[in-house]
């Protein structure tokens, strides 16, 4: 069974609707470019897989052993968010958090899966720098860490390389396409479809057009547009 499966999902806010009739599916190992216009409902549709909005119609299941709660997610940041005063290991271990329940206090597995998860993305030197101090890529890189103590299934990834140079732009399309290489499934959100191109399985547009399917199946399609 795939990990999720939204069928005839409407979605909106404010009282109004910015997608309707949307059904598709997302197995494991699937990189996932989700791609289409400002206010297409791209953010929208991230947010109700992960249960902070409720769909207007239509459902979500997850399969395959994924629970809602097991999906890491990292979010386009805010100014405030990107001089927040904590250390390193304090943002990436808070990803822990949802599998302590009431529990105040992490344990040691937990200290050890986000010391694992800082020299995946090779940011274990940085451990106790304070994460306001941090270029933007290497914040990108934290939190990357962060949503990997959630999940070792699947990351949803809002705008990933927002506002990052076009050399730092790419290292973390590597860093990513490795996560996906090592059996992570990726939902990613992404305005520069050119570069995420060659790393998608698959590709989701959403706005004035709908499309599904594979990535070669797009590639053919926009052809024929143009």
């Amino acid at each position: 069974m795939p990990q999720i499966v939204c069928e005839n999902l409407s979605l909106g806010y404010g009282g109004e609707v910015v997608v309707s009739g949307l059904s598709f599916s997302v197995s494991a190992g699937m990189y996932l470019c989700i791609v289409g216009e400002n206010g297409a409902g791209k953010t929208t549709l991230m947010k109700t897989i992960l249960g902070l909005r409720s769909p207007l119609k239509g459902s979500i299941v997850f399969g395959d052993g994924l629970r809602q709660r097991e999906i890491g997610y990292l979010s386009q940041q805010t100014e405030v968010q990107r001089d927040f005063p904590a250390s390193v290991r304090e943002i990436v271990l808070s990803g822990c958090q949802g599998r302590m329940g009431f529990r105040p206090f992490y344990r040691t597995e937990e200290k050890e899966l986000a010391a694992r998860n800082m020299e995946r993305m090779g940011i274990a030197e940085l451990a106790e720098r304070c994460y306001r101090d941090l270029s933007g890529g290497q914040q990108q890189r934290v939190l990357l860490a962060r949503a990997l103590c959630a999940t070792q299934k699947l990351l949803l990834l809002d705008e990933p390389t927002a506002g990052l140079d076009p050399e730092v732009t790419a290292d973390m399309y590597r860093v990513i396409h490795d996560l996906h290489q090592s059996g992570v499934t990726i939902l990613m959100i992404t305005h520069d479809v050119t570069e995420a191109l060659p790393y998608a399985t698959h590709i989701l547009h959403l706005g004035g057009r709908v499309f599904w399917g594979t990535r070669n199946e797009y590639m053919r399609e926009e052809e024929e547009r143009r």
